[in-house]
This record gives C-alpha cells, sequence and structure tokens, in this order.
C-alpha cells in the first residue's frame, strides 16, 4: 500500500510539472506572437491618415465628444468604414479622447486589436488540435502548431490595410470579436462551469455584430464548429446548446437595424451593378487573395470600382472555386477539419464578396483578413503530415520573410503621396488612385503633378463626381474659378448628394459674382449636412452682408442647436449681431468662443472690440493685451489696443501700440493718422505733423488726416481749432 500511495503521489508530481510546463509554453508562445507583431508594426505608428480615414475620422463630428455616448455611436452616412458600426466609432471616439487626431494613438489601437486576435486565434487552433477528434494525430505538436498558425497570420503582409490603414479596424476588431466568439464557445464545452463561458461567447457575437456586418456568419460558424469537432451532429449540438444558439441568433436583430439605420451605409450597395456581374467579379477577385496569400506582391490599397461583365473573361478563376466549394462540401460531409476551413474561409467572404454588389470597392485585401486564417491554417496542418517536426522551423523563417515584407509594405504608408504613387503604378487605369494622387500632391505644393493626375482622372472616367469634385478644388485654390465651375458642376450633377462639391461651388460662385446662385449651393450643402459647421458659417456670412440678418442669425441659430459648443459658429453669431449693433448680446458669444479656443488671437481681438463697444473698455484692453501676446505680429491686436488706450487717455501707451502697428503694416493710412492723434495729446506736433502728412501720401483723400493737419496748424499758430 505505501509503495502505491509513492507512485500516486510520484505520478501527480509528475501531472503538476507537466502542467506547469504547458503554462509557460503557452505563455512563452503568447509572448512571442506579441513580440512579433510589435515588431511587424513598430514602422506603422506614425503612418498619416490616409483614404477613408478622412470621412472617417477628421471629419467625423460625432467622435469629438465622449460624453455624447449616443452621438459617438452613431456616425453620419458620410463616415466611410464607421457608419452603421457603433463599436468602430466609439473605439475612434476613445482614441481622440486620449489624443485628439495623433496619429500614433490610432495606430497603436489598431495594431493591439490586431495581437489580441493573434493570440485568439492560437487558442482556438491550439485547443482544437487537443480536440478528440483531431488529438491523435495533431495533439502532441499541438501547441508548435498553433503557434505557427497564429504567428504565420500575424505577421503576413496581406494584413498591413487591416492593420495600418486605421479605418481598417473595423475589418480586425470584427476579426477580434468573431475569434474571440468562437474561442469562447471551445472553453464553454470544455469548462465544467460553462455558463459564464456562454454568456462571453454571445457578448462576443454581439460586439462583433455591432462592429462589421461580415460578422453575420459568425453564429453559424460556432454551430458548424460545434457539429464538426464536440456533437458530431447538428441535432446534437443545437440540443446540448440551444440557449446560447438562440443568444447568438439574436444577435442578427441588431446587425438587421444597424444595417437598416445606415441606410446601406450611404450607398454602397447596387449602384447598377447586377448581381451576376458582381459575382463573376469575385471570382476574379477571391481568386487574386488566394495568389496573394501564398505571395503576397503587389499589395495595393485601392483595386477601384471595375466590374467583370462577362463569364468569359474569368471562366478558369470559376472553375478553380468550383471546385473548391464542392471539395468543401464533400470534406463537410465526412466531418473533416479541411471541410470546417474551406467553410470558413467561403462563410466569412461571402457577405463582402458574393452577389451583393458593394460598388465602392469591388475588391479589397482587407477582407482576406479572417479567411486567411483558414488558408495558413490548412498549409501548416498540411505541412506538418509530410514535414513532422520540421515544420516550426520551416515556418518560422517563412514568419520572418513575411514579418520583413509586412515592414516593408509599412513603409509605403509613411506619406500619402508615397501610398498613392504605388497605388497609381499598380494600377494606372484606376481613377480613384489617380485622383487620390492629385490631391495629395497639391497637399505636398507639387501642383503642377497634381494637376496631371487630376486631370487625367477626370479623363479616365468623366462620369465620376469625385474626380471632377478633386479637380474642381484644385483649380478653385489655385484662384481658377471659371475652370473650377465646370468640374463643380459636373459633380453636382453626377452626384447631387456630394455636399463637399456644393460647398466648393458656392465658394467659387462667390468669387464671381454669383451672390444668390452661392446662396443655393449653401442651403443645398446643408440640406445633406446640416451640421457642416463651416458652410453654415459661411452661409450666415454671405446673407448678413447681403442684409440679411435675420435669416444670418437663424442659420447661427440653427447650427449652434446642433454644435452648442462649435468656436466658429459662436464667432459667426457674434459677427452677425455686431452688423445689428448687439454688442453686448455679441460679446457673449464671442466669450464662449474665446472659452472654446482660447489660443485664437483673432477671437480675442473680436471679444475686445464687442466689449469696447459695449462700453466696458478696462475689459476690451485686457483681451486686446491677450490677442498681442498670443500673436505679436497682430496688427489688428496692437491698433485695437491703441484705439482702447486712447479712450481711456492713456495717450503714451496708445502711441506705443499704434507705433508698432505703423511698423507692421507701414502702408496702414488710419493708424498713422492715430498715431498722430496720439502724439499731439503729448505735445510732440513735430512727430504728428510727420504722421499725418505720411497717412495722405498713402491715402490723399483722407479727410480726417487733412482736417488733423490743419487743426494742427491752427495749434501752433495759436488759433482755436474748427
Amino acid at each position: 500500500m505505501a509503495k502505491t500511495s509513492a507512485n500516486s503521489g510520484s505520478t501527480a508530481a509528475s501531472g503538476k510539472a507537466t502542467g506547469l510546463l504547458a503554462r509557460w509554453g503557452i505563455t512563452l508562445a503568447g509572448g512571442v506572437i506579441v513580440i512579433a507583431v510589435g515588431a511587424a508594426y513598430a514602422n506603422s505608428l506614425s503612418a498619416p491618415f490616409v483614404f477613408d480615414d478622412f470621412l472617417a475620422i477628421t471629419q467625423n463630428p460625432t467622435i469629438r465628444n465622449l460624453s455624447r455616448l449616443g452621438d459617438v455611436l452613431s456616425s453620419p452616412l458620410f463616415a466611410t468604414g464607421a457608419t452603421g458600426r457603433p463599436v468602430v466609432s466609439l473605439s475612434l471616439a476613445i482614441n481622440y479622447a486620449l489624443g485628439g487626431y495623433n496619429v500614433t494613438g490610432y495606430h497603436v489601437a489598431n495594431t493591439l486589436f490586431h495581437a489580441l486576435a493573434a493570440l485568439a486565434l492560437f487558442g482556438i487552433v491550439r485547443r482544437t488540435l487537443l480536440r478528440p477528434t483531431l488529438r491523435e494525430r495533431f495533439g502532441p505538436a499541438a501547441l508548435p502548431l498553433a503557434l505557427a498558425v497564429a504567428l504565420l497570420w500575424a505577421v503576413h503582409p496581406l494584413l498591413t490595410e487591416s492593420v495600418t490603414f486605421v479605418i481598417q479596424r473595423s475589418e480586425s476588431l470584427m476579426g477580434l470579436f468573431n475569434l474571440l466568439t468562437l474561442y469562447g464557445f471551445i472553453r464553454a464545452v470544455e469548462s465544467p462551469a460553462p455558463r459564464r463561458w456562454e454568456v462571453f461567447t454571445v457578448a462576443a457575437c454581439l460586439l462583433g455584430m455591432a462592429t462589421k456586418e461580415v460578422m453575420v456568419s459568425a453564429p453559424l460558424l460556432v454551430l458548424l464548429y460545434d457539429r464538426t469537432f464536440v456533437a458530431g451532429t447538428f441535432r446534437a449540438a443545437w440540443q446540448a446548446r440551444w440557449k446560447m444558439y438562440a443568444g447568438m441568433a439574436a444577435t442578427w436583430l441588431l446587425l438587421a437595424w444597424l444595417v437598416a439605420g445606415s441606410h446601406s451605409r450611404g450607398g454602397s450597395f447596387g449602384g447598377g451593378v447586377s448581381s451576376w456581374d458582381y459575382l463573376l467579379t469575385q471570382c476574379r477577385a477571391i481568386v487574386m487573395y488566394l495568389r496573394l496569400a501564398f505571395w503576397p506582391s503587389p499589395l495595393v490599397v485601392d483595386y477601384g470600382m471595375t466590374v467583370v461583365r462577362s463569364l468569359a473573361e474569368v471562366w478558369l478563376q470559376a472553375g478553380l472555386l468550383v471546385l473548391l466549394a464542392a471539395g468543401t462540401l464533400v470534406a463537410l460531409r465526412r466531418r473533416l477539419a479541411v471541410g470546417f476551413l474551406g467553410c470558413w474561409f467561403f462563410a466569412i467572404l461571402a457577405p463582402s464578396s458574393s452577389v451583393v454588389p458593394l460598388i465602392t470597392q469591388t475588391m479589397a485585401e482587407h477582407r482576406m483578413y479572417l479567411p486567411l486564417a483558414a488558408v495558413i491554417t490548412l498549409v501548416v496542418l498540411g505541412a506538418y503530415r509530410w514535414l513532422g517536426r520540421r515544420t516550426l522551423p520551416v515556418v518560422l523563417v517563412l514568419a520572418m520573410g513575411a514579418g520583413a515584407l509586412t515592414v516593408a509594405r509599412n513603409r509605403d504608408y509613411e506619406s500619402n503621396v508615397k501610398l498613392w504613387s504605388v497605388t497609381v503604378a499598380e494600377q494606372p487605369e484606376n481613377p480613384r488612385a489617380q485622383s487620390s494622387l492629385g490631391c495629395a500632391l497639391a497637399i505636398a505644393g507639387r501642383n503642377d503633378e497634381a494637376l496631371v493626375h487630376l486631370a487625367e482622372a477626370v479623363r479616365l472616367k468623366p462620369d465620376y463626381a469625385e474626380p471632377r469634385y478633386n479637380l474642381g478644388n484644385f483649380l478653385f485654390r489655385a484662384d481658377r474659378p471659371a475652370e473650377a465651375l465646370e468640374q463643380l458642376e459636373a459633380a453636382v450633377r453626377l452626384r447631387p448628394t456630394h455636399f463637399e462639391a456644393h460647398f466648393v461651388l458656392a465658394g467659387v460662385l462667390l468669387r464671381l459674382g454669383r451672390t444668390a446662385e452661392a446662396l443655393d449651393q449653401f442651403a443645398a450643402t446643408l440640406k445633406i449636412r446640416p451640421d457642416l459647421a463651416e458652410a453654415r458659417q459661411m452661409f450666415a456670412d454671405t446673407l448678413a452682408s447681403e442684409g440679411r440678418t435675420a435669416e444670418a442669425l437663424a442659420q447661427c441659430e440653427a447650427g449652434l442647436r446642433l454644435q452648442p459648443d462649435n468656436a466658429g459658429l459662436q464667432e459667426e453669431l457674434g459677427n452677425v449681431l455686431m452688423r445689428e449693433r448687439r454688442w453686448a448680446v455679441a460679446a457673449e458669444h464671442f466669450a464662449v468662443a474665446v472659452r472654446l479656443r482660447p489660443e485664437s488671437a483673432a477671437l480675442q481681438v473680436a471679444l475686445g472690440g464687442a466689449l469696447g463697444r459695449s462700453g466696458r473698455v478696462e475689459e476690451a484692453i485686457t483681451h486686446f493685451q491677450a490677442a498681442a501676446a498670443l500673436e505679436p505680429d497682430s496688427v489688428a491686436a496692437y491698433y485695437n489696443l491703441g484705439s482702447a488706450l486712447f479712450q481711456e487717455r492713456r495717450f503714451p501707451e496708445a502711441a506705443e501700440q499704434y507705433a508698432k502697428v505703423v511698423r507692421l503694416q507701414p502702408e496702414f493710412a488710419e493708424a498713422h493718422n492715430n498715431l498722430g492723434n496720439a502724439l499731439v495729446q503729448l505735445g510732440r506736433l513735430d512727430e504728428a505733423q510727420a504722421q499725418y502728412e505720411e497717412t495722405l501720401r498713402l491715402k490723399p483723400g483722407f479727410t480726417p488726416a487733412r482736417n488733423n493737419l490743419a487743426r494742427l496748424e491752427a495749434l501752433r499758430a495759436g488759433q482755436p481749432g474748427r
């Protein structure tokens, strides 16, 4: 008995040591994955915003105030990548709250999401290989094989678009929640107390549905996993865990509500492309994705909107996909792991790469984020059958090569000019790429090159509104309003909902003196984007300049109801009230604007002017001084400060401020005249005369200076001034 007891104790100790060793191995493998992801994406942290990042982040007002959670979770229709995806919007709002538009924080978050997804994949593969159906064949090597799969997937360059391109976190975040859903299910079936893991699974599924529409297949894939690796049949799976499946199915209600509420994400669907033509296009796209999985070059951020119209163009790709689908069905029938992997590949691609036309991007590398995991798993497990223990060293070599390619690809994101230059080199017939390169070059100040690419984009697709808008905007900024007019009118004709085209067209019409038409375009802009503060400011300013101050006030007030903390609208309302001579009320709105933007010297001057007109001269002086401190070369600050000091009979200080003005802006006639007035009060008559004479030299018809000079002559003659 003693001997048996000793043996039992030895066995228990051995098992405990084995378990501890396994845990250390898992921890070490997880650390390797995280370090590899960090190394592969370290050079992406300073990459600027690109492509749809501008609409979803820098132009998206709903992410700027985390306290307004309702607004945060409801990104507007134009915010491509965030619309109808509240989890994505919330993540962006948290990034903005932590660092504004500092790109590093956004990239750190993207890299973190990707690393977590890789860890979840590692856990799924390891635990699956330890399932009874696979344990005999793969169980002893479950940990190194899981590490090989997760590591190669994590650093594969095909995933750079989903990680380095900020708004494509919608794909990587969805991928994370999709993987966590499956991971939670596996833990639930392994746990003696599965309830908390079942809740975790449903919660992850719900978050995934609120992240991206591709999550729609997750409940079905979990059920298929259950049937393939756990229960053996769909009926047994349902009977054992029907409550969990009912909970997961209920998450489809949230997805349906989000899709309906986002109006199909502002028009991404359809657009005259038939489901058949889109399906043919996806035959080409999916085969291209598979090629890139094995040979990831060239990688392109935008493949344009090319549509295949004939089966004859893609019969070879279609035939290959039919064979792969048929093989998947056969494997599924036999309950093989390869069948599940094939179904995983096709089911995740199906929402975006089957029959529902997504015409804004008919092909996109980010769609392979999760499907690539199935391809890599199949390859690694196949290699293990052939190479055995040599698989891990081979995969490590491949991972180092893939990581190097990822680092190289991230360099393409170093600037918008570089990224779009690479894209145009690979896709010269892509009008959107040509247009985007033109915009990037224009921002970089390379105007001649910009014009070439913008014009080429219009030539490639004359009926495409975006290049027309971009070319028109460029021509307007280049002070060529007549040429800009043609392009912008074409843009709004081709796409009446293009609010930016309406807005810039309004500016062009103002430049051309066609004010009534400009007002119509401002109204059209605000009908589409009522929250566009800049358009409402210009609309109100134009109305006020036309003497329609009541309408101008109404525009400002309407804008402030939507955005009470918008400094620009507060400023514009103050300006309109100044026209109405309502100085005190104007001062209130300027004060709000200053509180919102205390670093603005112009707002400090505006507030000081309103206070001065209200009789609160000492307060006005304080704000003029603040403006001068903020902007030491501000002529407006010194001029208004001089006037306020003169009004308070602080003549030496007034003369000092006016002297600064004429040093900064020698042609400012009124400043010379006012300096002369201050010098007269100080008894410095010769200097005053010189200032009056300079005023008349600059502005011969300036009556106040002529009268002041006459008074000065009378003063010198001992005569009373007139």
